[in-house]
């Protein structure tokens, strides 16, 4: 069943400090039991994960903490503004930064790996008292491509506090390096709602492609844990996983999309993406393609952009973005930087995701264009910060 194949995932060295967390989370998920799981049908199975990921309300928050620790200064290093999901989750950041009173710089790659030693030096000279890397791009390595992991450790030793968001597949400290904690919600549960989003759609008969970028850890996690919940639907089908490295999207979009639609035609229900910059230059290719199966429905397994809403509430392909609250994560970024200058262990909070359609994008910000829950972090963050 679902669970023990997406287990297999979980089961990296990467995650391996998570491996507990996060499979005890997994359990309390609709269909992880395994009497449920044997008698029911995978499109059965898919519409409870649907049902409770479409759910609006009740989104927890953290209320517990240190008061701010004044006077900091704090490198953002960012892996490329271009990224909606990034510059969200990066306006949160700024956001709580000005509310704790801290100065904040902006450091960003560009979405160029080839710039990080160069901004690294930079971020070095600035002499921050922390930095928040913010995206995979800015501390992952990957053999495929040709580059390694960066090394963090003279950071380190000048006593510099380092946490990130989304710079790996798991919530937590990154094993292997001085980052303390990783802001991010659970790649498995993103990955199921947007899979099970698709098997929904097409009545249990999904045909899928899976855009991801092999550079990230996160991309390639939830890439194919995506992959292992269709193919556990008897009649859905994974045509083809496509690695389109996120930088690339704006010049390769276009001609992958018309290969697509002639390679597979109408066999093609559904293409499923990392996250939502792939459908930014996908749609006005489907818009002006001729070719049968242009009527292909895109979901995302992350982050929630404001063009994907956009795309979703002009119901113009896009039928769903499993959105991250990514201005709240922001927000608790600096909360966790605050926690380590006060010598208290981080929060160990995980914000869930939310399946966003447009039956629901209404919602907690929808009208903004984002998943912000109407939960009262703000307030709750001042009040631990008091301020």
């Amino acid at each position: 069943m679902l669970v023990r194949t997406l287990a297999r995932i979980r089961a990296c060295p990467r995650a391996l400090t998570l491996t507990v967390v996060v499979a005890a989370a997994l359990a309390t998920l609709p269909f992880a039991g395994k009497a449920r799981a044997a008698a029911a049908t995978p499109l059965a199975e898919a519409q409870q994960v649907v049902d409770s990921a479409v759910r609006c309300g009740d989104e927890p928050r953290v209320d517990t903490g240190p008061p701010a620790q004044p006077g900091k200064s704090i490198a953002m290093v960012i892996e490329d503004l271009r990224n909606g999901g990034v510059l969200a989750a990066s306006l949160g950041f700024r956001e709580a930064a000005a509310a704790i009173g801290w100065n904040v710089k902006v450091f960003d790659l560009g979405g160029i790996v080839a710039n990080r030693d160069k901004v690294m030096q930079e971020v070095m000279a600035f002499h921050p008292d922390g930095i928040a890397l913010m995206g995979g791009l800015t501390l992952e390595g990957s053999a495929t491509k040709g580059y390694g992991p960066y090394d963090l450790t003279p950071f380190e030793r000048r006593g510099i506090v380092l946490v990130s968001w989304h710079a790996n597949p798991w919530p937590g400290p990154i094993a292997g390096t001085p980052v303390r904690t990783n802001v991010t919600s659970d790649p498995l549960l993103v990955a199921r709602m947007a899979a099970s989003k698709a098997i929904i759609d097409a009545g249990g008969r999904a045909g899928v492609v899976i855009f991801t970028d092999s550079k990230l850890g996160m991309a390639m996690t939830k890439a194919h844990a995506m992959a292992e919940v269709i193919r556990a639907c008897k009649d859905c089908k994974v045509l083809e996983m496509l690695d389109v490295g996120m930088e690339e999207t704006g010049s390769r979009m276009a001609a992958v999309t018309a290969q697509l639609l002639q390679r597979y035609g109408p066999r093609l229900t559904h293409a499923l993406a990392v996250n939502d910059i792939y459908f930014d230059y996908m749609v006005p290719a489907l818009i002006t393609a001729q070719q049968p199966g242009a009527g292909v429905r895109l979901i995302s397994g992350g982050d929630g952009s404001s063009s994907a809403f956009l795309r979703i509430a002009a119901k113009s392909f896009q039928t769903a973005t499993a959105a991250d609250p990514l201005n709240q994560q922001g927000w608790q970024t600096i909360d966790e930087l605050n926690r380590l200058f006060a010598r208290q262990p981080t929060s160990g909070f995980v914000a869930p995701p939310r399946l966003v359609t447009a039956e629901n994008i209404a919602c907690e910000g929808g009208s903004r264009m984002l998943y912000d829950p109407d939960n009262g972090y703000r307030d709750a963050y001042r009040r631990l910060w008091k301020r």
